[in-house]
Parts: structure tokens; C-alpha cells; sequence
């Protein structure tokens, strides 16, 4: 999924940097001994990426689209039957469409003699995405599927559908014309199975409140940088994951996201959440992932995590995230920060 804030291209630089934080203060444990909380997951890139090298994982978003995709990513360790799995997505790559909530709302077919007439999908995929959404619920409720197929087979779709939306990148708005991948017919891809004999918990909770109730080794952050929220920006990806038939408005067909919205977003609030966040951080080794372009300067995130511990820096030019080609923008690249905290007093 082309995600905004993405680490995929910056794995390498993270685990590098990390393992050079840990040497550093003659951290001689094993990765295997070791709880790692990656509380912004996203997408499960950099949680999972961590699960692969060995260690324990806590993983949380409050978006509930990402929890799905990354309960599946993190939390099915090997107790899934990939013939089976691959069955299943054979199945619902095979069944008819159906006039749904997504149809009914985000296509030009479905949406006829409403105020907006939208394009997020073509009406093939808007009614192929109901079919599956439902009949991935019905198999659930009959029991026909495991909890742990059922976040499989969701994640998979949500992923899936994505690669068809008429946006670019973000649903913040759809595209006047239906592009080139918007046309295609959707399938049903299924999402990788990530082995491991780990333990591992997914949240879908209030970083500032679920920072209370857990604890560990090390803590990797990737907040948002500046005033978009997320709630916004994948509105449809969140009702297909819920498929609680919401009240929409406007010409998006935005859900309402108010208990979704993340103070570190918004620039009168994030100092005082980042300090919150560190200070309540139950973790000896502290990594934050931001920007130079971002709501909190490079020097205030210093000065916070400065009253904690031992402050450490890392930075690496990063290519910038686009939702849109033809907009302008004032650089082709970003400095991306990754600031070190050895915490004291744990």
C-alpha cells in the first residue's frame, strides 16, 4: 500500500541505527529476549521488519483498518494454513458482486440522484468489494473461519482494494477520470504470512493512554508529522474495514473521525503530547522517527527527550512522500531524523 509516512524504503537505516544504539550502551541481550513496541504501525512495516529479526512485538494504531492489516501481519505466527488461506481468497475472487455500502456510496452508478455523484472505485470493484466484505463477515459469524483467517482475509482485502482506488494515493479526494489501475477489475490478493515463534499483541488504542499500560525494551515511534490525519486521508479504507454502514457527508463521503483525531497533528497540542508520550514511556531505549519539515522542530524533540536520558542522532535524506505528481512542491527529498533516547531512572 502506498501509505503516507511509509518506512519501507528506510528499514535498513532504522535497524542500523537502532542496533548501533543498543551496542552502544553494551546491550548484550539478544533480539529473542527483548519486547519491542512500535505504537504508530501504520501499515506493520517496521513492527514487522523487528518481528523478522526476533524480537517480541507490541504494535498499536487507532486507525482500525491499520490494527486489521497489522493484527495479521504481527500476530498470525505460523498458525495459519497457507493451502487453505489461498483457498479461501480463490473463493471470494469468485463470487458475484453485490450492491453494498460501498457501491451504494463511492462509485458513479451507485451514487446517482445523490448531491455528489463519486468515483472512488468503478462500479465492478465498488460491488466486488461489498461481495467480499460481507461474505468474509458471514464466514466469521458462522464459524466457518478462524479469527485468525478472518484478519488474514480482511487485511488482504483492504490492501487489495486499495490498488484500485481513483485517488491519488490519499482519499482525501477522487480523481474528475478514472485512471489507468482504476479500470482494472479488482482481485483478491492475499496478504503475506509472516512466520514466527515470538510473542505478540496488537492494539487498536489512544497511544496516550495504552503508554500507561505497557512496558518493555525498546520503543520505535512514527507519529504524525504535520496537520493531515489519517482518519481523513483513508476514510474509506476505515469503513470497509468496519463495515458499520456509517452517516456520511460531503463530497468525500467522510465518516465521522472526531474520536480518531490525533493531537500530534494539531500544532498547539504535539509538544506537550510528545513530552506526555516520553515521560510515561516504560522503555529503556526511546527511537522517534520525524522530519525536518514537521510540527516539532528538530531542536524541540531535542530538548524533550533531553530531560529523560541520553539523547543520541541519527539523519538521512529521505525521497518525500506524494499523494499527487503534478503538485508542486518545494523539494524532491526530506531530512528524516531518527532521535535516539537511552531513558534513565527505568
Amino acid at each position: 500500500m502506498n501509505y503516507i509516512g511509509s518506512k519501507y524504503s528506510l528499514i535498513d537505516f532504522l535497524q542500523s541505527s537502532i542496533s548501533k544504539i543498543l551496542e552502544k550502551n553494551y546491550e548484550s541481550r539478544n533480539p529473542s529476549e527483548m519486547i519491542l513496541a512500535d505504537l504508530f504501525a501504520g501499515t506493520g512495516v517496521v513492527s514487522g521488519s523487528f518481528k523478522q529479526s526476533g524480537y517480541s512485538i507490541i504494535a498499536n494504531d487507532i486507525q482500525y483498518y491499520s490494527y486489521v492489516i497489522t493484527k495479521h501481519m504481527i500476530e498470525n505466527n505460523g498458525n495459519l494454513n497457507k493451502d487453505r488461506c489461498h483457498t479461501l481468497i480463490w473463493e471470494l475472487n469468485n463470487i458475484e458482486g453485490v450492491e453494498g455500502f460501498i457501491y451504494n456510496n463511492y462509485c458513479f452508478e451507485g451514487t446517482e440522484g445523490q448531491e455528489f455523484r463519486r468515483m472512488y472505485f468503478t462500479d465492478y470493484n465498488a460491488k466486488k468489494c461489498d461481495a467480499i466484505r460481507i461474505a468474509i463477515e458471514e464466514k466469521y459469524n458462522k464459524n466457518e473461519i478462524t479469527e485468525n483467517e478472518y484478519f488474514f482475509l480482511l487485511g488482504s482485502l483492504i490492501n487489495s482494494i486499495d490498488k484500485y482506488a481513483n485517488t491519488a494515493s490519499v482519499y482525501g479526494a477522487y480523481l474528475k477520470k478514472l485512471k489507468k489501475s482504476a479500470l482494472k477489475e479488482m482481485q483478491l490478493e492475499p496478504l503475506p504470512i509472516m512466520p514466527g515463534k515470538v510473542k505478540c499483541s496488537v492494539y487498536n488504542s489512544d497511544i496516550c493512554d495504552l503508554i500507561k499500560h505497557i512496558s518493555g525494551d525498546v520503543l520505535y515511534l512514527d507519529p504524525p508529522y504535520n496537520a493531515r490525519q489519517y482518519c481523513t486521508n483513508y476514510h474509506i479504507l476505515e469503513t470497509i474495514a468496519r463495515y458499520d454502514n456509517p452517516v456520511i457527508h460531503g463530497k468525500t463521503g467522510l465518516r465521522e473521525y472526531l474520536s480518531q483525531k490525533s493531537v500530534f497533528c494539531i500544532k498547539s497540542k504535539v509538544e506537550k503530547a510528545m513530552d506526555e508520550l516520553i515521560k510515561n514511556a516504560k522503555f529503556k531505549y526511546i527511537f522517534l522517527s520525524y522530519n525536518n519539515e514537521g510540527l516539532l522542530s528538530r531542536e524541540t524533540i531535542e530538548k524533550i527527550m533531553k530531560k529523560y536520558g541520553k539523547y543520541d542522532l541519527f539523519i538521512k535524506a529521505h525521497r518525500r512522500f506524494k499523494a499527487d505528481n503534478a503538485r508542486e512542491t518545494k523539494s524532491n527529498v526530506t531530512t528524516e531524523y531518527l532521535h535516539c533516547l537511552v531513558k534513565g531512572n527505568m
